[in-house]
């Protein structure tokens, strides 16, 4: 070996060592962030909970616990730090999963009974809730149901009006109604309704037949009067809001401060959605902050604007005391929705620091407020809104703490230094607006499959309204409206908000506004979540480390989408052609047909009976192929005639009864019937040479209290 060659190895080698030290100080400068990693590993142990297929015992629960506790006693014995941090953090992982047992414990309610029949129904309107704009939903809090006993009896029902003003909340009804269980998810491996059904005590759905009746019930008890004379302030609230500021604005300004969505018009709702704007209408960490911090500023500048009172009082802890008591008002107001619940923790989190004298807005207070919630609600962990509004917080926290501080400079002209500012903040706007919308991309993806490729540029033009015109002008509207003052407040928060769907329909309308992004595995979300985590929470070079993780719904290999889908009472088929739906009943169950259709990257055809008629024949109660399509569907409730039967079961077709199935006539056939559905739920096949290869929800849902 020449001395040219040792050098360079010598060089190596010392760039080498010098890598190493620097990783291994980077590391040890994580000493005082480690905690900022329990509120994840409880959520992954909440989240691990919630996706087992099988109900665990609270025995194995509190021995998962108690072996945890003793790993990290073990883990100091040995003096090992880095032992120490991975058996704290498996500690917490392990109190998350227990949580996740005890909650689901507490709310242990009854469910309605599997078939699905008209009952009559006695008990009080708690809530009217309008998701987007479909019909009018009651929240009832049942006194008795018909072919119920009082111990088999929900806690609560919903019940869906059709085309009916609603009873406001606090009226005792008795009304007739078709009530079930909560639905199962819309697809193998969708999103389970029926779980968060179960965590809000939700016992049964349905539709009501005629008109609800007012009657006379027994007293309810407390709590349930509060709830519902909250309610009924909120109800009337709303309505006092739409009728003042018009149906142009007010449906939307009614949901902003009310959390009511009832008058807001769907082409609304289409806009919003298409332009990447829907998180304003939903109350959540957005409304808070800006509630909260409005009335925190006022507060703080008129106790400065008085000397005698700022010399006497400490202006910054009335100001956070005062903003604390606006996130309570304003949850009180909202209804209490569990994402206004969550924002509201993390609120009033920032400002009991500001009252104990520390930093307000912080990754440590962010990490105290998500082990409050996930402690309360473990359910929260698999909710997209809390994951989404964590990843963002964490996002732009972690965006303030790398910002560079610009030094103040003294006696700068006004017309330098207001550019300046007008710079800095556009910048900072441009920044967190992209760094939100990256770190709440893959969430978006995988549960709602839509990407608005205009979003960025919308929410950059409708922050400034949001933040110093609609939101702070509808809570002092809202506050004075029942004083019948709030009219001048709620038109300025209308021109706002008309110019916010100005914004909305521009971007909304261009085309490719919106994009359809099939769902990957289920790996890849908890994969994303870690690597946004690493990108926020670690402080050094490393953190880079989290990019490609974080893209793993977006880069995740998609396998082939399936060939058929059925509904999970077989009311619904469609058919996949190339990278489209074809939906043989497109008047039945499209809500979750075009689930299904957005979750494997599929689009419908807005004439969706014209593509259907092209490929089948379809009447009121059959659908037979014209072509080579090898798919027929029985829609009817009762089982076909033998003739009909005979037309239906080709050999080799696949045969979908709504229907039972007597058990002969369909031999050659693949044939599933409501027998099937019934244990299955819905379901996806793909086609597999001259067979068909099944995949059913309830499958992958496994035995949990919700799924039975």
């Amino acid at each position: 070996m020449g001395p040219g060659t040792e050098a360079a190895a010598l060089s190596m080698g010392r760039r080498a060592a010098h890598r190493l030290a620097a990783l291994r100080a980077e590391i040890a400068g994580q000493e005082h962030r480690w905690t900022l990693w329990t509120p994840v590993a409880f959520g992954l142990g909440c989240a691990g909970y919630m996706t087992l297929k099988v109900e665990p015992s609270t025995a194995l629960a509190l021995g998962l616990m108690a072996a945890a506790a003793a790993l990290v006693l073990a883990a100091r014995r040995l003096g090992s730090t880095g032992a120490v941090i991975v058996t704290v953090l498996l500690a917490f992982a392990a109190a998350g999963f227990l949580s996740g047992r005890i909650r689901t414990l507490q709310v242990a309610a009854p469910i309605a009974p599997a078939e699905q029949r008209a009952r009559l129904i006695e008990g009080w309107v708690v809530d009217v809730a309008r998701p987007g704009a479909s019909d009018m939903r009651l929240l009832i809090a049942p006194v008795a149901i018909q072919g119920l006993a009082p111990g088999d009896t929900p806690v609560r029902v919903r019940v869906t009006l059709r085309d009916q003003a609603p009873p406001p909340p606090g009226t005792a009804i008795r009304l007739r109604a078709m009530i079930g269980p909560p639905p199962a998810p819309a697809s193998p491996g969708a999103y389970d309704f029926a779980r968060d059904a179960w965590f809000n005590r939700v016992g049964g759905v349905g539709f009501t037949l005629g008109r609800p009746e007012a009657t006379n019930l027994d007293r309810p008890p407390w709590r349930l009067r509060l709830t519902m004379a909250i309610n009924a302030t909120r109800w009337r609230l709303a309505e006092r809001l739409y009728r003042r500021m018009g149906p142009e604005s007010g449906g939307l300004g009614a949901a902003m401060v009310t959390g009511h969505e009832a008058w807001i018009t769907q082409a609304q709702t289409e806009t919003m959605r298409g332009s990447g704007l829907a998180h304003i209408i939903s109350i959540s960490g957005l409304h808070m902050a800006i509630v909260g911090g409005f009335v925190f500023a006022a507060v703080r500048v008129l106790v400065a604007a008085w000397p005698w009172l700022a010399l006497r009082v400490p202006g910054k802890k009335i100001a956070a005391l005062a903003g604390l008591v606006a996130v309570g008002g304003y949850l009180v107001i909202s209804g209490a929705p569990p994402p206004a619940e969550r924002a509201a923790v993390t609120a009033a989190a920032a400002f009991l620091a500001i009252l104990v004298d520390r930093q307000a807005i912080s990754l440590r207070t962010l990490a105290i407020a998500a082990l409050v919630i996930l402690a309360v609600q473990p359910e929260a962990a698999c909710a997209p809104g809390f994951q989404m509004s964590f990843a963002a917080t964490a996002a732009l926290v972690a965006l303030a703490e790398a910002w560079p501080r610009a030094v103040k400079e003294i006696d700068i002209p006004w017309w330098i230094r207001a550019p300046q500012a007008t710079a800095v903040w556009l910048g900072a706007a441009i920044a967190a607006s992209f760094v939100a919308g990256m770190a709440t991309g893959p969430f978006a993806m995988h549960h709602f499959n839509r990407v608005a490729s205009y979003g960025l540029i919308a929410n950059l033009l409708v922050a400034p309204l949001s933040s110093f015109v609609i939101m702070p002008f509808l809570a002092m509207g809202a506050v004075l409206e029942p004083l019948g003052l709030g009219g001048p407040f709620l038109a300025v928060a209308g021109w706002g908000i008309e110019a916010m769907l100005t914004v909305g329909e521009a971007t909304a309308s261009r085309p490719g506004a919106v994009a359809t992004v099939a769902s990957g595995s289920a790996a890849a979300l908890p994969i994303a979540f870690l690597g946004v985590m690493l990108l926020c929470l670690w402080k050094g070079s490393l953190r880079w480390l989290g990019a490609p993780l974080a893209a793993a719904v977006l880069l995740w290999p998609r396998p082939a989408p399936p060939d058929v889908w059925i509904a999970a009472d077989g009311a619904a088929v469609a058919v996949r052609d190339a990278g489209e739906a074809i939906l043989l009943r497109p008047d039945a169950r499209r809500f979750a047909a075009d689930l299904w259709a957005r979750r494997r990257g599929l689009s419908v055809d807005e004439d969706a009976e014209a593509v259907r008629d092209a490929r089948f024949a379809c009447d009121r109660f059959a659908c037979l192929p014209t072509g080579d399509d090898d798919i027929a569907v029985w829609a009817g409730r009762k089982p076909p005639q033998p003739a009909e039967l005979a037309e239906l079961c080709a050999p080799g077709r696949l045969v979908v009864l709504r229907s039972g199935y007597a058990g002969q006539g369909c031999e050659d056939s693949f044939l599933l019937s409501a027998d099937d559905f019934a244990r299955g739920g819905s379901a996806e096949l793909w086609r597999r040479g001259e067979g068909w290869a099944v995949v059913w929800a309830n499958d992958l849902r496994g035995d949990r209290p919700w799924t039975r």
